[in-house]
């Protein structure tokens, strides 16, 4: 059975995936989104050096608040469609294996104690960002807020706050290059034109999470050498990654659901978890770019590697032919519905 022990050890190196090379949220895609505040922190009246102090994302013409991605876009059909699930876990696993983001979560994060409820927080925040018109950027001044507490040391010895910009902005980086990824087996390879679309939109994504333009790569061209960058001098396998891909970390069974259902999972849960959990390191592993896997030090053989695509195979043939309530989430649904009606012939 493999294990975290199998992570090697920080800053492993391998080698690099050309930039833009062919194509997975939280879609993409995570984000912190806990509601709860860090136990224990007080609200620091004064941010630290290079963070931005407005809690409010940037305000666009004339004070407006920045629109989500448009209906009918790369992120509208990729992150409601229930296969940008398995992608997920390889985004969040990036994000936290930022020193800094590394140790937030670890330090004020209740993903121990609280992974389902946190899983559940942090994928309905992720769908507002597409699918919540209005409530989008209302999403975004509440992340902003709640992270404003979340301060500390990371693991090589500088002080953070999750709202530095470069902590932050590499929180929402870690999607497109995700969703890129995963989607080519997943789905289908992206078109250049597809990639620029799904970057534009995932730019749009980050400045209703209040991230400037000024902090973020403005093009794909632009976006790789950043990419190489935070890899080749950030990226490491933190205590947070190597219980995100340890088979043998305790989970606590589901307690979300109709009761009689928790009671079922509750009992089988010995029995389910190990499974599950083997299952949720191979799909995290296997979904993160290359060049991020070769980064971090996580392991993937050819025989891995094999098993992926046969499963991926089958999910690009038996998901498109589901019916809408099956193949979407449900906020993706009502979004995608209410758009048909609202059309000229809808």
């Amino acid at each position: 059975m493999s294990s975290a022990k199998d992570v090697k050890g920080p800053r492993a190196r391998g080698p690099e995936a050309a930039p833009g090379r062919g194509a997975d949220p939280e879609p993409p895609p995570g984000q912190e989104s806990d509601p709860e505040p860090p136990p224990g922190q007080e609200s620091d009246p004064e941010p630290p050096p290079g963070q931005e102090s407005d809690p409010e994302p940037p305000a666009r013409d004339g004070g407006t608040d920045p629109e989500p991605p448009p209906p009918g876009g790369v992120l509208w059909s990729l992150s409601g469609d229930i296969r940008a699930l398995l992608m997920l876990p390889a985004a969040l696993t990036l994000q936290v294996a930022h020193p800094a983001v590394g140790a937030g979560v670890d330090e004020h994060s209740v993903f121990r104690t609280d992974p389902w409820g946190r899983g559940e927080r942090s994928l309905r925040s992720l769908q507002l960002w597409v699918y919540g018109g209005a409530e989008a950027a209302e999403e975004g001044r509440r992340l902003r807020v709640l992270h404003r507490t979340i301060q500390g040391t990371d693991t090589r010895g500088r002080r953070y706050h999750a709202l530095t910009p470069a902590n932050y902005a590499w929180v929402h980086a870690t999607g497109f290059p995700v969703y890129q990824h995963a989607a080519r087996y997943l789905i289908r390879p992206m078109t250049p034109a597809q990639e620029r679309a799904l970057y534009a939109e995932w730019l749009q994504v980050g400045r209703i999470l209040g991230i400037h333009d000024r902090d973020m790569p403005q093009t794909i061209e632009e976006f790789w050498p950043y990419w190489k960058k935070m890899l080749a001098e950030e990226i490491e396998a933190t205590t947070v990654v190597r219980e995100l891909v340890d088979v043998d970390q305790p989970v606590p069974a589901p307690d979300r659901g109709p009761w009689p259902l928790r009671m079922v999972l509750r009992a089988l849960w010995p029995v389910l978890l190990p499974p599950l959990a083997r299952f949720r390191r191979f799909v995290t592993i296997g979904l993160m770019p290359p060049d991020a896997r070769a980064a971090v030090g996580l392991p993937w053989s050819a025989e891995q590697e094999k098993r992926l695509r046969r499963m991926c195979a089958v999910l690009r043939v038996v998901v498109p032919v589901l019916p809408e309530r099956l193949r979407y989430l449900p906020r993706a649904r009502a979004a995608r519905a209410a758009h048909r009606t609202a059309a000229p012939n809808g």
